[in-house]
């Protein structure tokens, strides 16, 4: 099993958003995924979706784009992401997504032996940056953060792949530790793939590996609409 990921697809079969006006970067975006999809990816293998997947502002709205990706080969794992809006309740999501899709929430997925953990994530302090508002939301992710890390390691076995997605970057523009960093170091997380950052003047480094962890920046722009592999599991 091979695992691939992508985020920031920014879809809007039914919202009208191309994506288009944010430059030649997203000139007929979806085809060139697609195409490199169906080059790489088998039926035994996983793509990662690390959010902002539909500018859909409701869930019937999401469905069409879901639709796009349906047929592809390959589990799919979704995040939600910050302009997710249509995602509600984890319920209403999971009930609602095709065949082959998978939800992460607070929680851990198993697929064979690899193992999915997670959580959108937020602005990582830079000095005093935050507002009070920011540092709640931080502060709430990463307890959601430790509560499907934690699922993780209930169900972890010595032959396990593990993978954490996030969708906002786990440290600042700096790279510096973080209160999500310091959560993967905790509970041995080998592997992050993570998204939200775009445009060439963003500080972004596509694959480093940092605090003995293996970080992957998967968004669609910056990837140059390709499919970044992960890893391969047993």
């Amino acid at each position: 099993m091979k695992v691939f990921a992508i985020s920031d697809l920014h879809l809007s079969t039914v919202v009208d958003k191309p994506m288009d006006v944010f430059g030649s970067a997203w000139d007929n975006y979806i085809d060139l995924i697609i195409a490199d999809w169906k080059q790489k990816v088998t039926d035994e293998d996983v793509v990662l979706l690390a959010g902002d997947f539909s500018w859909a502002m409701r869930m019937p709205d999401a469905l069409p784009d879901f639709a796009l990706l349906a047929d592809l080969p390959g589990k799919k794992v979704i995040i939600r992401g910050n302009h997710d809006y249509w995602w509600n309740t984890i319920s209403q999501v999971r009930n609602s997504l095709p065949s082959g899709f998978y939800a992460l929430q607070n929680d851990c997925l198993r697929l064979g032996n690899l193992l999915l953990c997670g959580t959108r994530g937020w602005v990582c302090p830079d000095g005093n940056n935050l507002s009070e508002d920011d540092q709640k939301i931080f502060l709430r992710e990463r307890e959601r953060l430790e509560l499907s890390l934690k699922a993780m390691t209930l169900q972890r076995q010595a032959t396990d792949t593990v993978v954490a997605m996030m969708h906002f970057p786990p440290f600042n523009g700096r790279f510096e530790e973080s209160l999500f960093t310091q959560l993967f170091v905790k509970y041995d997380v080998p592997t992050v793939v993570y998204g939200h950052l775009h445009g060439k003047d963003c500080r972004a480094v596509l694959s480093m590996k940092k605090f003995g962890i293996n970080f992957y920046l998967t968004s669609c722009d910056l990837v140059k609409n390709q499919l970044v592999f992960v890893t391969e599991v047993n």
